[in-house]
């Protein structure tokens, strides 16, 4: 298989199925830190759902409709970034990310995602990329501007309700194939 190198001794490489204690591994040193953030099909408890998300994540990678990668550090699975989706007919996609804290601040994110939208761009001729987060996650929102993607609006109150009885707002950012080749 590939691996991209990130620097800080990381690479950038497919996570599947068959890594799913990996992947809990990592989910349960991340979790707290960010369910706030990322849909709870996302945040697996076990082996067994761990192995569960990787497999929705290769069935749509299959259909051409969403892929997830892995970032290791110094051997050990850190966090990742996926495309949420691939809408290649239309020339759209999503990508998102996590990640635990003690491998924030590096840049991976930011250096993995640049990587993806120059595939996206480059070899599967996407149009618009897109980056969507909850309002409050400042450090997502940062990525999306590190990357030079401009903010296109508001979603307010589009996130149901938590435990608590609180929506949340969305912001939507996006970078064009011809702005991303430009930068």
């Amino acid at each position: 298989m590939f691996a991209i190198p990130l620097g800080d001794d990381a690479v950038l490489r497919p996570l599947e199925p068959w890594q799913a204690e990996e992947f809990a591994a990592d989910l349960d040193r991340a979790r707290e830190h960010i369910a706030p953030w990322v849909g709870p099909s996302f945040v697996a408890t076990g082996v067994a759902g761990a192995r569960e998300v990787l497999q929705r994540y290769a069935d749509k990678q299959a259909k051409d409709d969403a892929r997830i990668y892995g970032i290791w550090r110094d051997g050990v699975l850190v966090g990742g970034t996926l495309f949420v989706s691939v809408n290649a007919a239309a020339g759209v996609c999503e990508v998102g990310c996590w990640l635990e804290p003690a491998a924030e601040g590096r840049g991976l994110i930011t250096r993995a995602v640049s990587h993806m939208i120059d595939w996206a761009v480059e070899v599967r001729g996407i149009t618009r990329v897109e980056w969507v987060t909850k309002s409050a996650n400042t450090r997502s929102r940062n990525v999306a501007k590190r990357l030079g993607m401009s903010l296109d609006g508001v979603l307010r109150q589009s996130v149901p309700a938590d435990a608590n009885g609180v929506r949340a707002d969305q912001e939507v950012w996006s970078v064009l194939a011809d702005e991303w080749r430009s930068r």
